[in-house]
């Protein structure tokens, strides 16, 4: 460590919104001060290389700044003289905003980072496994196994387990004593139907009991081997279900009451339990019920009925002597949103048949024999979640575990896969049969995209994370790029339609001369401007130019901005990944600050070594496995997106609703849930900065990727969509974006603004409701 004297001051620079460690936001200040004091408490070693802008400890993520007027807040001292009477107003804009992360390990480490890359996916789930000793004691009980004893929490009489009783325990209890009753009357298996009759009374009320797997008592052993004794291991007199008759020189398995048992009562209760465990398990919130029925068909009924106990809980005052094998308190946990597989969130693992009951009945009932088109459409609709979500989980855990190169080509190859595999196929569909009504629905499903991502996704964000915090703060800086972005975007995108309104003929359907005079007032319907007059010479000689123009300009300027963000301006999103632990509580958050300081590589750092408390990563899905998952969730969403489309016809039809609310609404955002839900995380946890980067990134990719892509599909495969778009479509997302870009100016909000956002987005879904469905559908 270097003596105090080399220490040099420090220049603290703090930005706007930088929250304290009690989540309250410290607004922006440059104040003059060393930091000996603090560095020579905890034994870290110290560079002269500190010198240089840096974040207060314990102020945790920053997301913006602005122009600092008020004094700061150090561990030394409250406050300090305002500062910025002494400097000019260019140093306080050049503060650089810095974000200060925790990780557990390297991989983690890559994936926080890349949350924070432009044109990267936003993920908000690990991607490996956390160590167990950092989880909470309520994630922990999630995962724990239905064979602890715990002190009395207080009276098992809950909501949960009233409706355990309700759905379960009455009817299985009844089951038993049914089965109880048959294994009586075989007389061989009288052994089994006391089993079940103390079973039967088990889970009928299952909490505040113990089922135990007890060693077999002396008695039961000599009359097996002809030596006769009476005591019990467990004291007391021996239960009667311990003393039946002896088959000598024959083995559990090889009994006739085994057969029995395994003949006439175990198959119907264990059928009776697996009901029991898929139920509960897809209610979620029911998963220890799952557990419960499980346990119970594994490790409960294959055993000898002399090797089973149940106790209550309140009879024991001495320690059990036996294995426990079931010991349930509550049915219901809410907390089991949670819950997770292999790092799969419990939704998704519950929506994964979903998929196989849509491809089976999309490809096997193509008559409609079972069900009709409105199901399957609607079963393939909501088979997209689920896909997504392992689509964004693969290219997450692809883009963690490699380098930069390797996550920006697989987030530029499938991150856009769910929208645009729906929009190819529907364009295609559109094609074969003539129909432009597919080249409708898929421009209002992009602009829908478009307007929720820029309004309802941010909103939502800023409601729900604003009940939590009273005020957000976020990185402005990085939501201007995005702003810019969407401005060139959208211009760029609707300037075709406004070069048809300037130059095409209005074309109408049919005019009515209201006045009855020839030189009176008309009254027209179904009028639009027509881009092929003079055998298209408009279109094809003017449109069509300045559509391929549009759409190579759109990707060069989202790879302009890539190669802006990523590489000469990173400091927009200056971003340190540390280590979490430390040797020293009292200051972890000062000396894992200067850990990662002292070791980082400039803007994107890694993890901090600290000896002894480095994770090694135990990824859930390794690179090739994440990259199968990939492959074969595309595949499955091209089919249930073929399906979508298959199906997709009588509906717009039919439906009495207009196609542009069809398409604005369910085509454009259910495929977009997943990154609402990730969205809405962010939000939750004080980091409104991703929540609003990933409905900018997905808005942004829409008109400079998606929509350039669907123009160069045409030139291969002609189709009906042409890249002008309905008034209604370029008013929306113009205002949305004035709007957005409005709300995000100060780098800070609130429920408010976010209400706001929401209210004008369902404010636009009023105006497509009500609005006449385009023509050709």
């Amino acid at each position: 460590m270097l003596p105090r004297s080399r220490i040099p001051a420090v220049t603290a620079t703090a930005p706007a919104g930088a929250p304290s460690a009690t989540g309250t936001a410290l607004p922006s200040t440059t104040c003059r001060g060393t930091w000996a004091t603090w560095a020579a408490t905890c034994t870290v070693p110290v560079s002269p290389q500190v010198g240089r802008l840096w974040d207060w400890p314990g102020m945790g993520p920053w997301g913006s700044h602005s122009r600092c007027d008020t004094p700061c807040v150090s561990p030394a001292a409250t406050s300090t003289p305002n500062c910025c009477q002494q400097h000019s107003e260019e140093v306080c804009e050049s503060c650089v905003v810095k974000t200060t992360l925790t990780a557990e390990n390297a991989v983690e480490a890559n994936k926080l980072s890349n949350n924070y890359k432009f044109g990267f996916k936003k993920w908000k789930s690990h991607v490996t496994a956390r160590p167990w000793e950092d989880r909470s004691e309520i994630v922990k009980e999630l995962y724990s196994d239905l064979n602890v004893i715990r002190a009395s929490g207080g009276s098992t009489l809950t909501c949960g387990n009233v409706l355990y009783l309700l759905l379960f325990g009455w009817w299985l209890s009844l089951l038993y004593v049914l089965v109880a009753a048959v294994m009586f009357i075989t007389v061989m298996g009288a052994p089994y139907g006391r089993l079940c009759w103390d079973l039967a009374g088990y889970f009928l009320w299952p909490f505040g009991k113990v089922i135990q797997k007890v060693e077999v008592p002396k008695s039961h052993q000599a009359c097996e081997t002809g030596v006769g004794e009476s005591s019990a291991l467990l004291g007391g007199a021996t239960p009667l279900r311990w003393r039946p008759g002896c088959w000598l020189g024959t083995g559990y398995w090889h009994r006739a009451s085994t057969a029995v048992w395994l003949c006439l009562g175990f198959p119907l209760l264990a059928l009776a339990h697996g009901l029991v465990c898929v139920t509960a398990w897809l209610l979620i919130v029911l998963i220890p019920v799952a557990k419960l029925s499980a346990r119970a068909t594994s490790r409960v009924l294959p055993l000898p009925p002399e090797r089973v106990l149940i106790r209550r809980l309140r009879m024991t005052e001495v320690p059990l002597e036996g294995e426990v094998i079931l010991c349930c308190y509550r049915a219901a946990n809410p907390y089991y949103y949670k819950y997770a597989v292999d790092g799969i969130n419990v939704f998704a693992v519950n929506l994964l048949p979903l998929v196989l009951v849509t491809l089976v009945l999309g490809y096997v009932d193509s008559p409609n024999h079972l069900t009709g088109s409105a199901v399957k459409f609607t079963l393939a609709l909501l088979s997209i979640m689920p896909l997504s979500y392992y689509i964004g989980m693969a290219i997450a855990s692809i883009s963690a575990q490699s380098n930069f190169a390797v996550g920006a080509v697989v987030n530029a190859t499938f991150g856009s896969i769910t929208e645009l595999t729906f929009y190819i196929t529907a364009l295609i569909k559109g094609s074969r049969e003539g129909n432009r009504c597919y080249a409708e629905v898929v421009k209002s499903a992009l602009t829908g995209t478009l307007v929720g991502c820029v309004l309802f996704v941010p909103g939502l964000c800023m409601v729900i994370g604003g009940i939590r915090h009273q005020e957000q703060r976020f990185n402005s800086r990085s939501a201007g790029v995005s702003s810019a972005l969407l401005f060139l975007s959208v211009g760029g995108v609707f300037a075709p339609t406004l070069f048809s309104k300037v130059y095409g003929k209005l074309v109408c359907g049919e005019c009515h001369n209201v006045t009855q005079n020839p030189l009176g007032h008309y009254l027209c319907h179904n009028c639009h401007f027509d881009l092929m007059d003079n055998n298209g010479t408009l279109y094809y000689s003017h449109v069509q130019p300045l559509v391929y123009t549009v759409s190579i300009l759109l990707p060069a300027a989202y790879l302009i901005g890539l190669f802006f963000t990523l590489k000469t301006h990173t400091h927009i999103y200056d971003i340190h990944i540390s280590d979490c632990h430390s040797k020293c509580p009292q200051m972890s958050r000062l000396q894992g600050w200067l850990l990662s300081l002292l070791w980082s590589v400039p803007h994107v750092s890694a993890l901090s070594p600290v000896p002894g408390h480095h994770h090694s990563a135990v990824v859930h899905w390794s690179r090739w496995r994440a990259l199968v998952i990939l492959l074969l969730s595309t595949l499955c969403m091209s089919a249930c997106a073929d399906l979508a489309t298959e199906h997709i016809s009588p509906i717009l039809t039919n439906s009495t609703i207009s196609q542009y609310f069809i398409g604005v609404t369910v085509l454009a955002m259910v495929p977009e849930l997943p990154e609402i839900v990730n969205g809405i995380q962010f939000a939750l946890q004080n980091n409104l900065s991703l929540s609003i980067e990933i409905g900018n990134c997905i808005a942004v990719q829409v008109c400079m990727l998606q929509i350039p892509i669907l123009v160069l599909f045409t030139i291969f495969y002609p189709t009906n969509f042409t890249l002008v778009f309905s008034d209604l479509h370029v008013y929306a997302s113009m205002f949305s974006v004035v709007l957005m870009n409005y709300i995000f100016m100060d780098g800070k909000c609130d429920y408010f603004q976010g209400t706001v956002l929401v209210m004008v987005y369902f404010i636009l879904l009023a105006v497509y409701f009500f609005a006449p469905s385009p023509s050709g559908c």
